[in-house]
């Protein structure tokens, strides 16, 4: 891929990106449909998606960055259900979709039909995250949903290599698939943990936020590389890149707390910023690969009629194998039970019918039928069908999930006062032991300043009230309605901080211009009242949502 041609995605990508923001739709529908557009434009240069760029270089940071986002507490609450979609549904799709395909196409190998299942196997979740947290998903469905999008590809893949080497005559028997798939799991969860541990310890020597930014920037390559490289028992076997980057992900996630808070807020701005570039950039790079598909298609040994007949089957029986899985597993003994309440109650219907329209596929999908080698039989057939669950998914699920969230109303109406009980009894907590290490100061450091009683007692008491004040701030923030929290004092004083802050800046830069304050200086001031007004306009802007 031309590097010009390579910026020319990335830019397009990220105006549409924009524009979907800027107008409340779906980011990765628009930049499908446009590049579907852009893609039959006679004369454009065509974009080949290369396999190892997606799995080595897009998909790892993809894949750590929501892992770092995910709480483990959740994650493990949650493990049956994203075991079973994660894993389980995985395996299914791959088998009954090749029996399907077998069925339309009995001329087609059994291994080349089952490289497409596993081809077509592990969702997306990207599209339905975004839109399940914007339309407020309760926080069980959403930890499913995350959670069954980090371990899936994991799974999907492992399986694509299983059949590959059942194509190439090298696997054995079954058995020889689950010795695949168990050293895949287990050295790649070793080789995340260890990478997460290296990377926490070289952190707590270096006390420098730049630094330990940088270093978590390298973690998802280092660990898919070296999971990927590692062959403990021959060349068929090595680890999961996929689950190393993940584990090395919820591992430092969950480390994250004894990080400077410096660290964690520019990682915060960093992963978000790669987010937004390399998701886009997948959706663009997907829906590109149309010419190739067509021609493809045009010389595959069937005629066009056959293979588009045979690729919406595929499509929707991709689709709908998903819906009796999701109901039917939450309904088995509760090992194997989705959104299982404490009560043990059964999952609502309403949150299982969402689940279970959230299968859209990604470019993993794309990726992986690409990288099926020349000479393999039904190549071209497997890469259309492939192309065709991809960008079906996208386009009938993405649209229609949103209508269905908000026909169903698919809301936990009790998670807001749970919330809200939970933040107010642990901020009652911070704010008494903040009274309580002020009293030691007092005792112990600020008596030995050589200031009157009087001065000294009057500092300590503004003290209290500032940790008091603070506490009535948040107090209020969270007991208050949106209404009630815009038209607030601690919102309207807020505002009028922000304001002050804008005024002192553009003061700055004035006499910048005015040549009587140096740049050097200006953004040594600029940057403690950027960080001010971040501060401000962060917390305003959480209370207000």
């Amino acid at each position: 891929m031309e590097t010009l041609t390579l910026v020319a995605v990335l830019a397009g990508s990220l105006g549409l990106t924009a524009i979907a923001r800027r107008f409340a739709l779906s980011a990765p529908l628009l930049i499908v449909v446009v590049s579907l557009a852009v893609a039959l434009i006679p004369g454009l240069p065509r974009i080949e998606l290369e396999p190892e760029l997606i799995l080595t270089v897009v998909l790892p940071p993809l894949l750590y960055s929501t892992s770092l986002e995910s709480s483990v507490s959740h994650f493990r609450a949650k493990l049956q259900p994203i075991v079973a979609l994660g894993v389980l549904l995985v395996v299914v799709t791959a088998f009954v979709i090749a029996f399907v395909v077998h069925l339309l196409l009995p001329d087609l190998p059994w291994a080349s039909a089952l490289i497409l299942g596993a081809v077509v196997s592990p969702p997306d979740a990207v599209t339905a995250v975004a839109i399940g947290r914007k339309l407020g998903l309760p926080r069980g469905t959403m930890t499913v949903l995350t959670g069954e999008s980090l371990v899936n590809d994991a799974a999907a893949l492992t399986l694509f290599k299983v059949a590959l080497a059942a194509v190439v005559g090298t696997a054995s028997s079954l058995g020889h698939g689950f010795a695949v798939f168990a050293v895949a799991s287990v050295v790649g969860i070793l080789v995340g943990l260890l990478a997460g541990a290296i990377v926490e310890l070289i952190r707590t020597k270096l006390d420098d936020p730049l630094l330990e930014s940088a270093f978590g920037i390298v973690v998802p390559f280092a660990a898919y590389v070296t999971a990927e490289h590692l062959h403990p028992f021959g060349a068929e076997f090595s680890g999961s890149g996929v689950l190393a980057v993940v584990t090395a992900g919820l591992f430092l996630g969950h480390r994250s707390l004894r990080a400077s808070p410096a660290t964690r807020v520019q990682d915060r701005s960093v992963w978000a910023s790669i987010d937004v570039l390399l998701e886009g950039f997948v959706f663009a790079l997907m829906a590109l690969q149309l010419p190739f598909v067509l021609d493809g298609a045009q010389h595959a040994a069937r005629d066009n009629w056959t293979l588009a007949w045979s690729a919406i089957i595929v499509l929707f029986a991709t689709m709908l194998i998903r819906i009796p899985f999701v109901f039917l597993s939450s309904y088995l003994p509760r090992s194997l039970q989705l959104l299982r309440r404490a009560s043990h109650d059964p999952p609502a219907l309403r949150s299982l019918a969402v689940i279970s329209w959230t299968g859209m596929r990604g470019v993993v999908t794309i990726a992986a039928a690409t990288g099926v080698p020349a000479d393999t039989p039904g190549r071209a057939e497997i890469q259309l069908f492939a192309f065709t669950v991809a960008v079906g998914t996208v386009l009938i699920q993405g649209l229609t999930l949103p209508p269905l969230i908000r026909l169903l109303k698919v809301q936990d109406p009790d998670e807001d006062a749970r919330d809200q009980a939970e933040e107010l009894a642990a901020r009652e907590v911070a704010k008494k032991a903040a009274h309580e290490r002020l009293r030691e100061l007092a005792r112990t450091q600020l008596s030995t300043l050589d200031i009157e009683p009087e001065k000294l007692k009057r500092l300590e008491e503004r003290l209290q009230r500032v940790v008091d004040t603070r506490f009535r701030f948040a107090q209020a923030a969270i007991t208050l309605s949106g209404e009630e929290r815009r038209a607030s004092p601690q919102a309207q004083f807020a505002k009028a901080r922000r304001e002050l802050l804008i005024t002192q800046r553009a003061a700055m830069i004035e006499e910048n211009r005015a040549g009587r304050l140096d740049d050097e200086v200006l953004r040594k001031v600029l940057r403690e009242l950027d960080l001010e007004e971040m501060s401000v306009s962060t917390t305003l802007r959480n209370r207000m949502s």
